[in-house]
């Protein structure tokens, strides 16, 4: 079993980053835009805030009450979208259940929607246009991580468990065009068991702590663990690490996996999306 330590990456990726930001004629700057005050969307943020300084890019937290009116949020994006400094805008996930999430992303300039999401850019993934589109940052630090390690996805059984629009539809596309053979399994699926057990690649994306199992799982397979929950105080995944890890020849831990790459996937995004507009 080897660790896939999505940390490290993380860490290797920010210091590139950082190095070449030091010879930019000005800072990439993103926009993270906060709609409540729910306790994780916070940390994210902030979390988010904090890779930007890191690595020298200009940042800034707009932070709007839970009840804002949707028209209120719209137009601010707009604004945003108009500012000739802003290279990266991201609103946080989820909204409160008043305002639509694809109002909200269809809003979004595609030039500087850096969380992928906008249909232009949903467009040129599922068309395969990968050197122009944003690719969402969960799916494009999976795609990277693998990449790392020398692990082709070519003609390999890919599952992925969840198919949300954030990460499992996202990452379906980008393993496909990758030329993976594909299954997406969800709480409709009648046998999970079916296509987790011929997978040469687990991808689990659900937030279900400990739903894949060892008998789940294929002597040899790579374990992605996308999911990230508290129990008894104590960050989990959605694997049961300890027993897959028998099988596994290689496993993300959590935390130290796939987490660490999406903050930095989101930086890697600004960086793009600051050089498609000089």
């Amino acid at each position: 079993m080897n660790i896939l330590d999505g940390k490290s990456l993380a860490k290797k990726i920010k210091h590139n980053i950082k190095e070449e930001t030091k010879h930019l004629d000005r800072k990439p700057k993103l926009v993270v835009v906060l709609v409540g005050d729910d306790p994780a969307s916070l940390v994210y943020v902030k979390n988010k805030v904090q890779a930007c300084a890191d690595v020298g890019f200009s940042s800034q937290l707009d932070m709007f009450e839970k009840d804002v009116e949707e028209d209120v949020l719209l137009n601010h994006i707009k604004r945003l979208n108009e500012q000739e400094d802003v290279d990266g805008i991201l609103v946080q996930l989820p909204l409160p259940p008043h305002i639509s999430m694809h109002r909200v992303i269809d809003a979004i300039d595609p030039s500087k929607d850096v969380d992928g999401f906008h249909p232009n850019n949903m467009g040129k993934l599922f068309s395969g246009d990968l050197e122009k589109a944003f690719i969402p940052c969960t799916p494009l630090g999976i795609k990277l991580l693998l990449d790392e390690y020398n692990i082709d996805v070519k003609g390999k059984n890919v599952c992925i468990v969840g198919a949300g629009f954030i990460v499992g539809k996202p990452l379906s596309m980008l393993m496909l065009s990758q030329d993976a053979t594909v299954s997406i399994c969800h709480k409709y699926t009648k046998d999970i068991l079916e296509y987790t057990k011929t997978a040469d690649i687990l991808i689990s994306a659900t937030g279900v702590p400990f739903l894949i199992k060892d008998y789940m799982v294929k002597e040899g397979a790579v374990v992605i663990d996308v999911g990230i929950s508290k129990v008894n105080g104590k960050i989990v995944g959605d694997v049961d690490f300890e027993s897959v890890s028998q099988k596994a020849s290689f496993i993300t831990p959590v935390p130290g996996g796939v987490g660490p790459m999406t903050v930095a996937t989101l930086l890697l995004n600004t960086l793009k999306a600051y050089k498609q507009r000089i």
